[in-house]
């Protein structure tokens, strides 16, 4: 077990001895829905799941699934997303008050959305908001950038800069073994925080009461305080994948809300 200052939870300050002010956050993802085409776009036919949730695709064996528009995301969010953006993760909220979710890759190959691939995982463990504060439990519903990341084990190849020290991570670790691995790799969510620093930099832009240290990490099993958590592997991917020439972006909140 890694040693622990205070307990940890997402937009919460905590102390920890030899670093400084540090935000934690555990994170989750949610369910993939959208309207859906029936198109064949060459690279890949796009088709409903039968028995699926609404808007649910698939594609033909060995095919990707490739969509003019990212599915499930309404023009209110879809137009905050940086038109020179290539690469956008959705994290699909099961409800506005569910801690359920399904993360999603999109790349953008010319003018159409490959949805690379899909991982579960969990979000605040009191579902979504669209003004989240300190200590709500609710992850923030918005479009946000992806810059830096960070962890208490060595990069594993990631394209973002990434920050590794494990003194830093292993302070805010609760005292529970199931979150022991928690922040072993995380992407920092930039909401109310400064770019271009260290996942753990305790800069708030917006005011200490609006929340911070929100972030993609490693699942545990359950809601977060605020972040949204993924598998080992899908973090991974993550990291490898995007690419900060790519500027992306997460797009984030329960359906409902994505779709207005």
């Amino acid at each position: 077990m890694r040693s622990f200052s205070v307990a940890l939870s997402c937009g919460r300050r905590v102390g920890r001895s030899g670093v400084g002010r540090v935000m934690g956050a555990a994170l989750a993802c949610g369910v993939l829905w959208g309207a859906a085409t029936g198109c064949d776009h060459g690279a890949g036919v796009v088709r409903r799941v039968p028995g699926g949730a609404p808007g649910a695709v698939t594609a033909s064996p060995g095919r990707p699934v490739v969509e003019a528009h990212v599915p499930g995301v309404g023009e209110r969010w879809w137009g905050r997303v940086p038109a020179s953006s290539g690469q956008v993760v959705v994290v699909y909220g099961e409800g506005r008050d569910s801690a359920e979710s399904v993360v999603v890759l999109y790349q953008k190959r010319g003018s159409a959305w490959e949805r690379t691939t899909s991982w579960p995982g969990h979000n605040g463990r009191l579902g979504w908001t669209t003004d989240h504060h300190m200590n709500d439990e609710r992850s923030p519903v918005g479009v946000f950038t992806l810059t830096d990341a960070g962890g208490s084990l060595e990069d594993p190849g990631s394209r973002l800069r990434y920050w590794q020290d494990d003194n830093a991570f292993a302070s805010m670790q609760i005292p529970e073994e199931a979150h022991d691995h928690d922040f072993d790799y995380v992407i920092a969510i930039d909401y109310n925080r400064a770019k271009g620093v260290a996942p753990f930099d305790w800069s708030r832009p917006d005011g200490e009461e609006r929340g911070g240290g929100i972030w993609l990490h490693l699942d545990h099993g359950d809601g977060t305080s605020a972040c949204v958590t993924l598998p080992e592997s899908g973090l991974k991917t993550l990291l490898r994948v995007l690419d900060p020439a790519q500027r992306p972006v997460v797009v984030m909140g329960d359906r409902e809300h994505l779709q207005s």
